[in-house]
């Protein structure tokens, strides 16, 4: 493959942009080479700028559940577009999608709508401070929840990507009441409530993604969510990945826990930029103008994003691709398994849904520890020889890949075969 106008379009970003991209994680810094530039997308491909096509399964990390450029979708953003761009007023959209993500998220009666995935968090933790009157909050180890300061510790993703421990320019005292538990570890959250009376709640990734896709074991979150009854303390579930990728609702749900607080964002607005956050009403009567908890945004509930996300919801619905998505990353999982034993390389593969991700080592990826065991060398080598066998994987060991309802049994046999010669590679190092 020819990648040399993604080369000269990184070069002249390095001029205005940070290291020529506006998300680390774009930079490919774990993997080595340029950034690729992309140049149009159309169902489950994706075209860079110097006309390679590949299988995509990074999907804008994850909001392109139907494919791109869905026609449906194409058609309800076009409609809005005729209309206007923003008023800094309601719009009936607003309603009409708060109606469709209430009814898929049982306990949640009333839902803000924000601009990204982060705004969500920060606004959902906001909350859960307002309603408790507490101000410590736990998360845990390896999951990402946006770059707001009191949370941009321990996390993984873009950090782990760049093996930065946190981030400059975050003061200890924006930190000082986050505490940092072990993703599928109760006693660790039990022995912060033991040391601390101030827990507002705990904020978790039903499926972790930001650490590759780490499912909880042995009713971790049941038994989680009973324990917070019991001191009074809230639930929050960054659903911004996993909302609408495993049902038509929330991961939550398929887990048995129904969380107090659900930020959202991805799915919920098809490809523009939305996010989400919803709770029962008397959490949500926190909320101003109801409430004295303040969060506003100028563009919040934007009508094209309003538009996009009705039309992808609608459709989604109406496909309900999940037994679809179910069967394909089992195939996926099989094969990239029986190709990692052909060619004798340790390999473990975890999936929940629409979500999948191979990891480079010997044992179980059940936290952020065990996650860290990957060999990102491996990893690093493994990707190129996708990219440059036509399927486009997320550039970082760490990061969840992504099915889409445009995927096809062609698409699958191509991955395949690009699985076979990246392993291949793999196995000469």
């Amino acid at each position: 493959m020819n990648f040399k106008k993604s080369e000269e379009l990184y070069k002249e970003g390095l001029v205005h942009l940070v290291g020529a991209v506006n998300s680390p994680v774009r930079a490919f810094t774990s993997v080595g080479g340029n950034p690729l530039f992309i140049k149009k997308a159309q169902g489950s491909k994706i075209t860079d700028v110097d006309g390679n096509e590949y299988i995509d399964l990074v999907l804008s990390y994850g909001p392109m559940i139907l494919g791109h450029r869905h026609r449906k979708v194409r058609r309800g953003v076009a409609k809005a577009l005729k209309s206007g761009y923003s008023f800094g007023a309601s719009t009936e959209n607003e309603i009409i999608l708060a109606k469709i993500v209430c009814a898929a998220f049982p306990g949640m009666d009333k839902v803000r709508f924000v601009n990204s995935g982060t705004e969500a968090v920060i606004s959902g933790v906001r909350l859960a401070r307002s309603f408790t009157g507490k101000d410590k909050i736990i998360k845990f180890a390896g999951c990402y929840h946006g770059h707001q300061d009191s949370l941009l510790v321990a996390a993984g993703s873009g950090l782990a990507t760049l093996s930065l421990p946190g981030s400059k320019g975050v003061p200890e005292g924006a930190v000082k009441n986050t505490l940092i538990a072990t993703y599928n570890d109760l006693e660790s959250v039990k022995k912060h409530f033991k040391e601390h009376d101030d827990i507002a709640g705990v904020i978790i990734e039903p499926i972790c993604g930001n650490m590759g896709v780490v499912i909880p074991q042995n009713n971790f979150l049941v038994e989680l969510k009973e324990f917070l009854k019991t001191k009074g303390a809230l639930l929050i579930a960054d659903e911004v990945m996993t909302g609408f990728r495993s049902k038509f609702g929330g991961a939550q749900e398929l887990l048995g826990v129904e969380a107090d607080i659900t930020c959202l964002g991805k799915v919920i607005g098809g490809g523009f930029p939305v996010g989400a956050y919803g709770a029962r009403n008397e959490i949500m009567q926190e909320v101003a103008p109801l409430g004295g908890m303040y969060q506003a945004g100028t563009l919040s509930g934007n009508p094209i994003a309003m538009a996009g996300g009705i039309s992808t919801l609608t459709e989604l619905k109406r496909q309900n691709p999940y037994d679809q998505f179910n069967e394909i990353a089992a195939a996926l999982e099989n094969i990239l398994l029986e190709t990692a034993k052909k060619y004798k390389i340790d390999l473990v593969v975890n999936r929940f849904g629409s979500m999948i991700n191979p990891f480079f080592t010997k044992g179980v990826v059940t936290n952020f520890e065990e996650a860290q065991t990957s060999d990102t060398k491996k990893f690093a080598i493994f990707f190129w020889e996708m990219i440059k066998n036509g399927v486009f994987l997320p550039p970082s060991q760490f990061e969840a890949w992504f099915l889409s309802s445009a995927i096809s049994n062609r698409d699958v046999k191509k991955i395949t075969a690009a699985v076979d010669k990246a392993m291949l590679a793999v196995s000469k190092m």
